[in-house]
């Protein structure tokens, strides 16, 4: 009877050894030499349309303009990708299924061959003891794991409590840094943050603020790490009559007599007729340096760049970046063996440096191809330039370029400003132009441009930092009308604004920039919303530098200081 029992079991063993059919059984061609030509079909076909592509875009040829040749290889690219992935997918689920198949056919089989009727309760037994055994490994595993992740939420989770967090992060184990990403909580993060920051230095931040701000706001995009918030006055200048329109000008500073003094030249503007502006250029400009292994290569991609013929071809690549971005020019310059590339480009309502930026990058990934022998030093080289006074921002502009101008009556001289038109000219060729020049200034003839600039910029969410480039100003004074009139004027070519990114999209910002009708983007006309913004800072600029140069001229300017910009409290006193 066993006999008979092993010798159908044999049997049946046999027939599910017997070969499982593959998908490779339908192919007429062996394997190996089937897969090799699609292989070959498919990188071959991609090669030839990568090469075709390149050309169209060298010389402005519409992509989906395609030849009989290109169709034909985008027919064999498509079927050789079809057969590689359907092909291989099939194969690959049956091997799974023929596998699992398989081993268990040689596990019965063992199994089957090893028993008899007298050890059969043997392997029951055993069978049962592992199953309790993994039954008992699960358990301890899960218990495991339940400790493992107290312990981490032991060391930081959001049910701690604030005195633990602290502890947590003055002794190492919770960095600073990542409590708003552990915590979820932005300004239980900031408190947690300013106390650890007390306790570690063991001085008071008493006086710096921490509540009534939303420090979601500024997560990943304006600051990192923050203890609380530095108040800043916000006073209002105007309006300034500019261009038939008026604006209140928000300018936040702690300076005296700065609104006060711009506020009475926004009165004395409007009196006579307001003042006029023009926006001449618009464009933001990145500059990379690149190395080459001799100046003859450098010189060679200069003059590939600057030929016209190529121009519209990098003009496609780099507005890729953006809807918004559209390149304007591109101006190199030479320094031994590197060569720097200034590329200019609109931005629509952002100040654009990003945008223009990632322009830059498809550019030098696209010149690679032509230029391999091309090592790319610094996607900015400083000669584009930012934030840092340059002569190549006041003679080629950066950002918004606007002038600005008003006549000013000599009544309104006279009565608004305490002062005479003849001073004022005097005054401002001796100062302004003459003393500026003695001392050497790169677009410093005015007499406190920065001071309104850097106002409105903080005011309005504007980088501060760019102030230094965006008050290069020029102030020209000159009597009109027989000598009885003032013509005054301020020429600024670097005006880097923005309406949209940045610290323009916090609340307290936002409100700024609503006040003076050019918050968030211009959906009509893109662009529109940050030209007026920049005509805006113009129009300030030229109200301030007429209120302060009269104060100057009719000896002024200490009283007026002495008055408005001297405080009585004693600052070493406050804890």
């Amino acid at each position: 009877m066993n006999s008979g029992t092993k010798t159908t079991t044999k049997h049946q063993h046999q027939q599910q050894q017997q070969r499982v059919p593959l998908a490779s059984d339908a192919l007429p061609l062996p394997l190996y030499l089937t897969n090799g030509v699609f292989f070959a079909l498919f990188f071959s076909v991609s090669y030839f349309l990568l090469l075709r592509w390149r050309d169209k875009i060298r010389h402005s040829v519409p992509l989906h303009l395609v030849s009989l040749s290109e169709l034909a290889a985008i027919v064999a690219l498509i079927a050789s990708l079809i057969y590689l992935l359907g092909f291989f997918g099939i194969d690959f689920v049956q091997s799974l299924v023929s596998r699992s198949e398989d081993e268990k056919i040689i596990n019965e089989k063992t199994i089957t061959t090893a028993l008899d009727d007298n050890d059969r309760l043997v392997v029951v037994k055993q069978a049962a003891n592992r199953h309790n055994e993994e039954k008992t490994n699960d358990e301890h595993g899960v218990v495991s794991a339940c400790a493992a992740a107290a312990v981490d939420k032991h060391v930081l989770d959001s049910t701690s409590s604030d005195e633990e967090l602290v502890g947590s992060v003055l002794e190492g184990r919770t960095p600073s840094y990542s409590l708003e990403a552990k915590l979820g909580d932005c300004r239980r993060a900031a408190g947690i943050r300013r106390t650890a920051l007390e306790r570690m230095t063991r001085r008071t931040l008493q006086g710096l603020p921490v509540d009534g701000f939303d420090y979601q706001s500024i997560l990943g995009q304006c600051c990192e790490m923050p203890v609380g918030y530095v108040q800043v006055p916000v006073g209002i200048a105007g309006p300034l009559l500019l261009d038939g329109m008026e604006f209140f000008v928000p300018m936040a500073t702690t300076e005296g007599c700065l609104v006060a003094s711009t506020n009475r030249g926004c009165k004395a503007m409007h009196v006579s007729g307001g003042a006029t502006s023009v926006l001449f250029k618009d464009g933001m400009t990145r500059a990379p340096v690149v190395r080459f292994g001799t100046a003859k290569r450098a010189a060679e991609l200069k003059f590939f760049l600057e030929d016209p013929l190529n121009f519209e071809m990098i003009a496609v690549v780099f507005n890729r970046s953006s809807r918004f971005a559209k390149l304007q020019s591109l101006k190199c310059a030479i320094a031994g063996k590197n060569l720097y590339m200034r590329f200019c480009c609109s931005t629509g309502d952002a100040m654009g440096m990003n945008m223009v930026s990632k322009g830059v990058q498809n550019v030098l990934d696209f010149l690679h191809s032509d230029f391999p022998d091309m090592d790319i030093i610094g996607l900015s080289g400083n000669y584009c330039s930012d934030k840092k006074p340059a002569a190549i921002n006041w003679v080629e502009g950066r950002g918004k370029s606007v002038v600005c101008e008003a006549v000013i009556t000599e009544e309104v001289v006279r009565k608004v400003l305490k002062t005479t038109v003849e001073a004022l000219v005097e005054l401002n060729t001796l100062k302004n132009l003459a003393g500026s020049a003695l001392a050497g200034s790169i677009g410093g003839f005015n007499a406190h441009a920065s001071n309104i600039v850097s106002a409105i910029y903080i005011a309005t969410g504007q980088d501060p930092a760019q102030n230094v480039e965006s008050s290069q100003c020029i102030t020209m004074m000159e009597a009109v009308n027989h000598g009885k009139d003032l013509h005054i004027s301020v020429t600024m070519p670097s005006i880097e604004v923005g309406t949209i990114g940045g610290g323009t999209q916090l609340a307290s910002q936002s409100a700024c920039l609503n006040l003076l009708g050019v918050k968030g983007a211009n959906k009509e006309s893109p662009g529109t919303n940050a030209r007026q913004l920049a005509a805006i800072v113009a129009g300030s600029v030229l109200a301030g530098e007429l209120s302060l140069m009269s104060a100057i001229s009719a000896g002024q300017l200490v009283k007026s200081h002495m008055k408005y910009n001297r405080s009585t409290k004693d600052v070493s006193k406050i804890t």
